[in-house]
């Protein structure tokens, strides 16, 4: 049905604030958005009055074409909104109005880019990026999942969505949705399309991108190998600590009676595994290339690494002070403005079999639904289960097609044109194999990638080289926007379950709470199952068919648990359970488990000790800074003698400190100093230059295997390639692994490094860890001055949210108007308090806690929540970022859900009419 809006009262509201996303733009546009956003200059055409139009109106009254009955927006002093309508058609269909009057210029941004399509609106400077993301085929995948898999259901509620947003767009100027869209069109004739229900269906595949498991960690092992021996290399990549860290599920098997995984089996009922370990005949490529052009994608969640992660955990009611079950939650992401969430309530005012939601929490600009957070009976939470959904397969390509089982199979392809605003449009050709589009064809570094590849004598002659092909879960169509609506309407750990069997990509762990006390846990997702001898930690040959995926681990076979016997389940990226006791593999590169043992322990401790656990207790935990790794190495730190007095010094900070990293300790910023001074020497110094971090140079032996022998004698300059959120070593709790387990073996040949200047070589640890100790001195000297009373861990682990469009590049000025912050931060790397910095490259904060809940179940309206930023994208609203210094402090606002909280809270009130 046609839609359209007119007003028929109630201005702009200028409280809400704004931000939206996007990608480089030209440096005539970003001066102009300056002048425009300042509202200065260029006539009253640039004045304040231009940067308030787009700001949403939120009183009065909107006639919306196609509703059946009223729509209320009910928003508080945050312009947080609550919906209210009749129908699940009306309470979608205001979703999508209400986020576009928010946050248009993200969602068009974001569709743009799931699609390949940023050149339209940004020019040649997106040309390689559409490439990419065109031969993924994110947007194809999306509209098979649309056209042939989801539910009727599903489609009704995506159209819905769509027709409330397009709503909101009809009859507009770009200059009346958002200030970039008045800067755009100075150099660009680019006008916002129409929003198809295709458009939010393809969010889930970027989502999917960022959270796609070891891709990163396999090509890292394979440019490992030009530098480092594979025992070097296991050294780098030790096995999970399972007696150390406990994994999620601490108990069952699948039994043998069943054939489906049982909370209460024993693993000597286990089938046998079904995945034998152990890489794929060290396969070996210089994946530099692939390396470099993930890099250039864009990260809508974050860098994709060790550290990332989140915190989610869940307390039954008999061991807290309600009596009732409390879930938290903390997905870490890369810090953005506007933040990736948006907080919203969808409340069906009479629930029906026509209005079935009576949901709340955080949501995606540009699509429907809630994805986090709880419903009249049920709480969910999720992070990044991590499982192994990716393999590089090395393919022997001709003309003719590419090698499989001793045949030259066709390639299956397509043409894609990109359209570039400003420019000719450029036209590309896709090929696929049988394991995928072929993602080296986009790069011209790619088109030799495995030249030098040791492989064994039964691999094809490699000629000009082997391609590079992508296997990815994500890539064949799924169910996950149908899991989305289930899990919203929820009602019991089976339904919840039930929802959780299509939540395919990505893999997350699934954590539940209900009004009834029980607590549980489910692993979800669609995860492959692996052929006899390959793990996917290195690329595989793709001629050889033993190699193939050969199924994926049917869903009633994926580990589970309900009312766990200790009360709790905590889920923060750590092994979902022992690779011993289950016969499937899920991945080989876990999170190590830092986090997630030090929030077992703390609830473990308080539980044992007959103390029940309260709504503070959960917020407080979630702001825990304790450093893991500062409480193994400061006590022989102490210990080294140390002859330089200012170093000394320094090395006193230590003395007493209780291993927290608050904003004003200057202990913590002296020993994330020496940590990351400890990484450079044992480990970042000896990588090869594809894994430092650009602009660190050094003088190093040349490769291995790169001439002859009298030329491996002498020293060659590498500076390093990788950007800094994505170098090695970045410092997160693989690392804390790596030096835990040689700290009692000073002699081992990490603690050795060559002479530096007039300075000796270091022959041992300790050797290495006084130099650390002198460099961090002088290192945090030049950063915060000579005096260390002034030191503090905040002043260096800052802080900044940017604009994801015009915000992070171009004129400094700009970057000032459009960007907020820094604020000194506590906490650190693999902590609770998870706001991450990569010790490669500095200490900046790459990612965060990107919002925080504390969900009290079944006493709803004493629930507690924050957002990084604040719900608007309007750059200079009041919601701009009016969530962030309470996020910073640790606060949490009250969470109104029932009809009489958020009637006490709400300060603004707009009915949408039909």
């Amino acid at each position: 049905m046609p839609a359209n809006t007119t007003a028929s009262s109630g201005p702009s509201d200028a409280k809400k604030p704004g931000r939206k996303k996007g990608r480089r733009a030209r440096l005539l546009v970003l001066v102009l958005v300056l002048a425009l956003v300042a509202g200065v200059g260029y006539g009253a055409y640039w004045s304040v009055s231009t940067v308030r139009a787009s700001y949403p109106q939120t009183t009065g009254s909107i006639t919306l074409d196609g509703l059946s009955g009223d729509v209320e927006v009910k928003r508080d002093s945050y312009g947080i909104p609550q919906i209210y309508a009749d129908s699940d058609a009306d309470l979608f269909r205001a979703q999508g109005f209400v986020q576009a009057q928010d946050r248009f210029w993200e969602m068009d941004v974001r569709r743009h880019m799931t699609s390949g399509r940023l050149s339209e609106m940004f020019g040649s400077g997106q040309v390689e990026t559409d490439a990419f993301l065109r031969t993924l085929g994110w947007r194809e995948v999306a509209q098979k999942e649309y056209d042939e898999v989801l539910d009727e259901s599903t489609k009704k509620n995506l159209q819905s969505y769509a027709e409330g947003v397009n709503a909101y767009l009809k009859g507009k100027e770009g200059r009346d949705i958002s200030v970039e869209y008045a800067a755009l069109g100075l150099t660009n004739d680019y006008k916002p399309g129409e929003w198809t229900p295709v458009d939010s269906v393809a969010w889930l595949k970027a989502m999917a991108w960022d959270l796609r498991g070891n891709m990163q960690d396999e090509i890292d092992r394979s440019l490992l190998t030009s530098r480092l021996d594979q025992d070097q290399i296991e050294d780098l990549y030790p096995g999970y600590p399972y007696k150390q860290n406990k994994p999620i599920v601490e108990q069952g098997a699948i039994s043998p009676v069943t054939g489906k995984f049982d909370p209460e089996a024993t693993p000597s009922d286990s089938v046998g595994s079904t995945t034998p370990q152990g890489a794929g005949e060290g396969l070996n490529t210089q994946l530099s290339a692939l390396s470099d052009t993930l890099d250039e994608i864009p990260a809508l969640l974050g860098p994709n690494g060790n550290g990332i992660g989140s915190n989610s955990w869940v307390v039954g009611g008999a061991h807290t002070t309600s009596g009732k079950a409390l879930l938290a939650n903390d997905p870490h992401l890369a810090p953005m403005l506007p933040s990736l969430w948006y907080q919203m309530g969808l409340h069906c005012r009479k629930l029906s079999a026509s209005c079935q939601y009576d949901t709340a929490g955080y949501t995606f600009s540009g699509m429907p639904g809630v994805i986090i957070g709880h419903n009249q009976d049920i709480a969910w939470g999720l992070t990044n289960l991590g499982a192994d959904v990716t393999d590089l397969f090395l393919e022997k390509v001709s003309d003719d097609g590419y090698l499989y089982d001793g045949e030259t199979k066709p390639f299956k392809t397509r043409e894609e044109t990109i359209k570039v605003a400003g420019g000719r449009d450029r036209t590309i050709t896709v090929r696929e194999t049988n394991n995928g589009p072929l993602v080296s064809d986009r790069s011209k570094e790619l088109d030799k990638v495995g030249q030098k590849a040791p492989v064994s004598n039964a691999a094809p002659d490699r000629a000009d080289g082997y391609a590079v092909a992508l296997k990815w879960t994500a890539l064949e169509p799924g169910k996950s926007m149908d899991a989305v609506f289930a899990l919203n309407r929820a009602k019991d750990f089976t339904t919840f379950r039930a929802a959780a069997q299509n939540f395919e990509v990505p893999s997350q762990n699934l954590i539940y709470a209900d009004t009834e006390g029980n607590i549980g846990y489910q692993a979800p997702g669609k995860i492959p199952v692996r052929s006899a001898g390959f793990d996917g930690t290195v690329p595989a040959p793709g001629w050889d068919p033993k190699y193939a995926w050969k199924d994926y681990i049917p869903f009633d076979e994926l580990p589970y648990e309900y009312n766990p016997d200790r009360g709790y389940i905590v889920t923060a990226n750590q092994a979902v359970i022992d690779e011993k006791k289950y016969p499937y593999l899920l991945t080989k590169d876990w999170g190590y488990g830092a986090r997630s043992q030090r929030i077992n322990d703390l609830l473990a401790q308080k539980i044992k000790g007959g103390e029940k656990v309260s709504t503070d207790d959960m917020q407080k935990l979630q702001m825990d800074n304790f450093s893991e790794i500062a409480a193994l190495l400061v006590p022989e730190l102490k210990k080294i003698n140390i002859p330089d007095p200012s170093v000394r010094e320094a090395q006193k900070l230590l003395d007493g400190w209780d291993y927290t990293q608050e904003p004003d300790s200057a202990a913590a910023a002296y020993f994330n100093g020496v940590w990351r001074n400890i990484l450079k020497l044992a480990f970042g110094n000896k990588l090869p230059k594809e894994m430092r971090v650009k602009g660190d140079c050094l003088n190093v032996p040349p490769a291995k295997n790169s001439g002859p022998a009298d030329a491996q004698k002498k020293l060659v300059r590498e500076c390093g390639q990788r950007d800094g959120d994505t170098a090695q070593p970045d410092g997160g709790d693989r690392w804390f692994q790596v030096v835990g387990d040689i700290m009692d073996d000073p002699d081992n040949e990490w603690w050795k490094a060559p002479a530096r200047g007039r300075e000796d070589a270091l022959e041992n640890r300790d050797d290495l860890f006084a130099r650390a100790m002198e460099d961090a001195r002088w290192e945090l000297t030049s950063k915060l001055g000579k005096n260390i009373s002034t030191w503090s861990w905040g002043r260096l682990h800052r802080l900044t949210l940017k604009n994801q469009t015009l915000g992070t590049e171009g004129p400094g000025l700009l970057q000032r108007a459009l960007n907020r912050g820094p604020w000194n931060l506590g906490g650190g790397e693999a902590a609770v308090n998870a706001t991450g910095w990569n010790a490669a490259s500095g200490y900046e904060v790459v990612w965060v806690p990107s919002m925080r809940m504390v969900v009290n179940v079944g006493d709803w309206d004493k629930s507690r929540w924050i957002n990084l930023s604040g719900a608007s994208g309007h750059a200079f609203n009041a919601h701009y970022t009016d969530q962030t210094d309470k996020w910073v402090d640790g606060e949490l606002l009250d969470w109104s859900f029932g009809t009489e909280a958020v009637d006490a809270s709400t300060v603004d009130t707009l009915t949408l009419k039909p």
